[in-house]
């Protein structure tokens, strides 16, 4: 069983490490890492909901119960909507691929660019609640993998501190990449037709880093209305990791991972302590119950 939560443990950090490193192509190789890790993250996924088939059953079977915790339904409807968005990302990656699947030719393969960009803003969230959600798993799996059992005061107050740290490096990390803009690009896309699609030479559509904020097309620009703007560092829906004005996004992986991990932790941070309050919450009211009564 403990080899098994280890492994377990691993593929999910392998996992999150190699997704956060999706947000900036210029990484490990550019656009050839950012494909063939896309298709190793498919299968690590799908292991991933194999290694947990029977809680998906059984939680299945009983997601009507009222007796079924309202935590466990919660989980329930979160990886239910990760399979639903971490699956159009892998399906529009191959429409849009360049180099696993450079001859798929698909209609609006605009649509599936600036979709597929704007929806991993969206995963991004929704894993790190699932984190959030599994935060004292993973702490229990740190302790027994470090061999550590009791908990000091010491290590509470270093925790608390660290924690403090992590919401205000990933807040500012949420306002240097304009991260909540780019989130509620899911909703805009969605309401983005073929015809705003820009393009260029009749062939392939033009993805280049300026195609989603500077081309018009015929029918919006005949309007006299720029088509909606999903990037707003003025570098594409794909950049904007640091520098608002610049537009710069750093090569480096330790950079990419540390950015996107500190935005993770403050809604990690936030999951787990809105579920630690409402366990708490639901202890008091089982205790007092009894008391009531009497």
């Amino acid at each position: 069983m403990k080899k098994m939560m280890y492994v377990r443990f691993g593929l999910d950090l392998l996992m999150a490490v190699t997704f956060v490193l999706f947000f900036n192509k210029q990484v490990l190789g550019g656009l050839t890492f950012h494909e063939i890790a896309g298709l190793a993250i498919a299968v690590a996924f799908l292991i991933h909901v194999l290694l947990n088939w029977q809680w998906v059953k059984k939680v299945t079977v009983k997601l009507f119960d009222r007796k079924l915790p309202r935590r466990t339904k919660f989980g329930y409807f979160l990886n239910v909507m990760l399979l639903i968005t971490m699956s159009f990302i892998m399906i529009s990656g191959i429409f849009i691929s360049r180099v696993v699947f450079p001859n798929i030719n698909v209609s609006n393969e605009q649509w599936f660019k600036i979709s597929h960009i704007s929806v991993s803003f969206l995963v991004l969230v929704l894993v790190a609640a699932h984190i959030g959600l599994h935060w004292q798993w993973v702490i229990n799996v740190c302790k027994n993998m470090t061999k550590f059992k009791k908990s000091k005061k010491s290590l509470s107050i270093v925790a608390k501190l660290a924690t403090v740290v992590l919401l205000v490096v990933g807040i500012y990390e949420i306002n240097e990449t304009g991260f909540l803009g780019k989130l509620g690009g899911v909703a805009r896309v969605m309401n983005l037709s073929s015809s705003d699609m820009p393009q260029k030479g009749g062939g392939k559509p033009d993805f280049d880093r300026h195609s989603f904020s500077e081309n018009k097309s015929s029918a919006t620009a005949a309007a006299g209305r720029e088509r909606p703007n999903f990037d707003h560092d003025g570098g594409g829906p794909e950049r904007g990791m640091k520098g608002k004005e610049g537009g710069f996004e750093s090569p480096n992986p330790l950079v990419v991972i540390g950015t996107y991990f500190a935005i993770m932790s403050v809604f990690i941070i936030v999951i787990y302590y809105i579920e630690k309050i409402l366990t708490s919450m639901k202890r008091r009211k089982k205790f007092a119950g009894p008391a009531t009564e009497i």
